[in-house]
């Protein structure tokens, strides 16, 4: 005589088996929804970023064969993320200069470089990316600005170049897809000044700490005043021998659609 489903030992004990196997897999998923999916979220978000860093590197490139004059125009297309696009900035470099007047038989300081300074940057959650001057930087939530890659300063042989962008245009959009940067040259000038034993730049910018940071590291320019209340950096340097010094003044009509 079969035993009764009920009572019987072996099925009590395969029901026991089942409700254990069943609550270890809600278990599971349960730990997989509470941690596991924002973890994935997390990754994700990081690796937008790590892509929105890298397209900003090669549209630097490409944007800065205007500024040196290698091409009239040029267009990039940049993914976003449902983050925003614009042209944006309110900051400001400024050189002077010390320069010999052989005429007066002494130094005077020549202001080179007093221009209000836009960029193109993406701002995606809680980090801002943005083209600025030549170079590419980022900020961070809670942290410092850093450099991505290099302004194009160059200084070899005694001889300076000090390329200045000036970004025109009011451009914003926002969302996910495709869009499109366009850069083009207007009329450009070249300034140059001889006899330079000292430079003194003054930069403001959210990105005032990796510009202190470049200046000091590349240009060995000492810092002599960092403002972080006006995103000031004051930097400055003597020249032993004296120095000659080009200033591109390039400005681009920058359009994002």
């Amino acid at each position: 005589m079969k035993g009764n489903i009920f009572t019987d030992n072996a099925a009590v004990s395969e029901m026991v088996d089942y409700s254990i196997i069943l609550s270890i897999i809600v278990l599971a998923t349960g730990i997989i929804v509470v941690a596991g999916v924002p973890m994935l979220e997390d990754m994700q978000e990081v690796q937008h970023t790590e892509n929105i860093r890298q397209s900003f590197e090669v549209m630097a490139m490409n944007m800065n064969k205007v500024v040196f004059g290698n091409a009239p125009s040029q267009s990039v297309e940049l993914k976003m993320y449902g983050g925003a696009l614009s042209v944006a900035g309110d900051n400001y470099i400024s050189i002077d200069l010390q320069v010999w007047n052989s005429s007066a038989g002494s130094t005077e300081m020549q202001s080179a470089v007093g221009y209000e300074v836009k960029n193109i940057e993406n701002s995606y959650h809680d980090t801002i990316v943005s083209y600025e001057n030549t170079g590419v930087w980022a900020k961070y939530e809670e942290g410092e600005a850093v450099m991505v890659s290099e302004p194009r300063f160059t200084f070899a042989n005694d001889v300076m170049v000090i390329p200045v962008a000036l970004i025109g245009g009011s451009y914003s959009i926002s969302g996910s897809g495709l869009s499109r940067v366009t850069a083009d040259s207007g009329s450009k000038k070249v300034y140059k000044y001889e006899n330079v034993s000292m430079m003194n730049a003054s930069i403001t910018s959210d990105y005032f700490e990796a510009w202190g940071r470049y200046l000091n590291e590349s240009l060995q320019m000492q810092i002599v005043m960092e403002d972080s209340n006006n995103r000031t950096i004051n930097c400055s340097k003597s020249y032993p021998t004296n120095i000659d010094v080009y200033v591109i003044y390039s400005p681009m009509k920058v359009t994002i659609d």
